[in-house]
């Protein structure tokens, strides 16, 4: 009797053993929250300072009392300067219910960096929106909001036709026109459209590229 025990008790600890080498096999290799962390930022880029606001008197818009700056994942450096004013007015309202308010929880930054770059037409406004997703992806919004709050931009944001500082108004299609001039929008918000676009990009994962085309083909 003793000696089965003394077998079943040495079987039991030999089955154990398997077990526990067996889950240490296929154990996931611990990593580090910093480490984890440094490689998101290196992909999507990454911030040096926080935004510090106050909100001035007209209760709409605010002064940054910090700089604010971004490095996007191609080595560009966006600057949001101290004393720069922002409303949040470069993201169509309509989006706002998709954020939950511009400078609310994750999409902070990317909304302060986008909304001083909008203002200056320092950079085409193909390259500001590009910034605005690489920076939102930076902060943690998830890649389906990411992109579309990205198409929603490309297709009904407040865009101009010469993004490029210039001296003197430049020639375009028979006429003189001034440097950055904006492009009225003659599509509104279209809320189906949206949700749409969304769905496509939930199932598909499309490219940055590919949701650009499908807003050109829809807008024409």
């Amino acid at each position: 009797m003793g000696h089965r025990k003394i077998i079943q008790s040495f079987v039991s600890f030999g089955f154990m053993a398997v077990l526990a080498a067996w889950a240490s096999d296929n154990e996931p290799a611990e990593v580090l929250s910093g480490e984890r962390s440094e490689s998101a930022a290196s992909k999507w880029g990454n911030y040096n300072g926080e935004p510090v606001t106050k909100w001035n008197a007209d209760g709409r818009t605010m002064t940054l009392l910090t700089e604010l700056r971004y490095t996007d994942p191609q080595g560009f450096v966006w600057i949001a300067p101290i004393g720069s004013v922002v409303d949040g007015a470069s993201i169509p309202r309509y989006l706002w219910s998709i954020m939950g308010g511009p400078f609310e929880g994750k999409y902070r930054n990317a909304s302060v960096l986008h909304d001083v770059a909008y203002g200056q037409h320092n950079r085409p406004w193909q390259d500001c929106d590009r910034m605005f997703y690489y920076a939102m992806r930076c902060s943690g919004v998830s890649v389906v909001e990411a992109k579309s709050m990205f198409y929603a931009l490309y297709k009904f944001g407040h865009h101009w036709k010469f993004p490029i500082k210039r001296a003197k108004p430049v020639k375009f299609e028979g006429q003189l026109v001034a440097r950055a001039e904006q492009i009225p929008r003659a599509i509104p918000v279209n809320p189906e459209q949206i949700n749409e676009a969304r769905d496509w990009i939930r199932s598909a994962d499309p490219s940055l590229d590919q949701i650009e085309q499908r807003a050109d083909a829809e807008a024409w």
